[in-house]
């Protein structure tokens, strides 16, 4: 298990990529500044949009001379925790990020919602996937090993991450939703001579599946109250094996931090319907084939109601094959007041 806590904010780039992707300029998402008109109160009250939530010290890197000249954010002690270098260090990053800082405040003082939000998503975006660069060039540094060794030919790789992350979409950064860009994770594998090189598959995979995967790939017989299912089928052209479809997801997480309302739902190729609950009570559904964004919540909609039905029914049934259930939704409640 090889695991890299880089995404993570504050989202620092080696010096190498902070010099490189400074000057990048990367395309708007087509719904950075969605209204969520259609969405109920969580997509409308949770704390990670870009404009509102981002910090600009933290996040942004601007200095605390910066801040205090334009008296616009309070500096902090984790903003000080940035400014941990030595002097040569120091002198490098001052020389990337001391330009932005004048450029910028230039530019406020004619801001205004739009603009600062394109100025704050770009300077995200630079940072961020700087960052990630490096977990490329580590990854790299693996798989380069395996081939040196020549053992390559011998061993699965697999390429995942715990969950999706929203960079612009909607307006938000960070995750925990089950809307599309958190709620999907990147999977790739490499299995020599078993996966033919190439393929993809969209079939409703979780990461609740690898420990079965594992198992069987090693000859181990999965104990029986395992929930995952074994990829191994659609991974070696048995996909007539492989019956899942709809897979399910939970947040519980709330209040805390980001104020993502705590929700569970489903997922099937063509519709996604998810229950908010605790401090609310709200439902939505969409149609991931004509709105694959899914800005447009269609609970309501008189033309989805034999859809809706369904959903829920299935929801239910997909809630008890995982024991889950709204007791355990108290339980867990209770737990964390406690």
């Amino acid at each position: 298990m090889y695991l890299h806590k880089a995404p993570h904010r504050a989202w620092l780039p080696s010096e190498k990529y902070y010099k490189e992707f400074t000057q990048k300029t990367f395309p708007l998402p087509e719904t950075l500044f969605d209204d969520y008109k259609t969405r109920g109160t969580a997509a409308k009250t949770a704390e990670m949009g870009i404009l509102k939530h981002m910090s600009l010290i933290n996040d942004n890197k601007l200095t605390p001379e910066t801040v205090k000249e334009l008296d616009i954010e309070q500096w902090s002690k984790l903003g000080e925790s940035l400014y941990t270098m030595n002097a040569e260090q120091r002198a490098s990053w001052d020389a990337v990020y001391g330009p932005i800082n004048e450029d910028f405040k230039k530019r406020y003082p004619t801001m205004n919602d739009s603009t600062l939000t394109v100025w704050k998503y770009q300077r995200y975006l630079q940072d961020y996937l700087g960052t990630i660069a490096s977990v490329d060039d580590n990854v790299g540094r693996v798989l380069d090993y395996l081939d040196d060794q020549n053992l390559a030919d011998n061993t699965i790789v697999i390429y995942t991450s715990d969950q999706g992350f929203y960079l612009g979409e909607h307006g938000w950064f960070d995750k925990r939703f089950m809307y599309n860009e958190s709620f999907k994770t990147p999977l790739l594998i490499k299995w020599p001579n078993k996966i033919k090189p190439g393929i993809t598959e969209d079939e409703m995979v979780q990461n609740l599946d690898f420990a079965q995967t594992f198992l069987e790939v090693a000859g181990v017989t999965a104990p029986k109250d395992m929930q995952g299912e074994s990829l191994v089928p659609l991974l070696t052209g048995q996909k007539e094996l492989w019956d899942r479809n709809a897979v399910y997801y939970h947040y519980y997480e709330y209040p805390a931090e980001h104020a993502v309302k705590r929700h569970y739902g489903i997922a099937t190729k063509d519709y996604k319907i998810i229950h908010f609950y605790y401090d609310v009570d709200e439902w939505e559904l969409y149609d991931r084939k004509k709105d694959p964004r899914e800005i447009n919540n269609v609970i309501n909609d008189p033309e989805y109601a034999t859809v809706v039905a369904e959903m829920k029914q299935k929801l239910q049934e997909t809630r008890k094959k995982y024991k889950d259930s709204e007791t355990l939704d108290k339980h867990y409640i209770e737990l964390y007041k406690k």
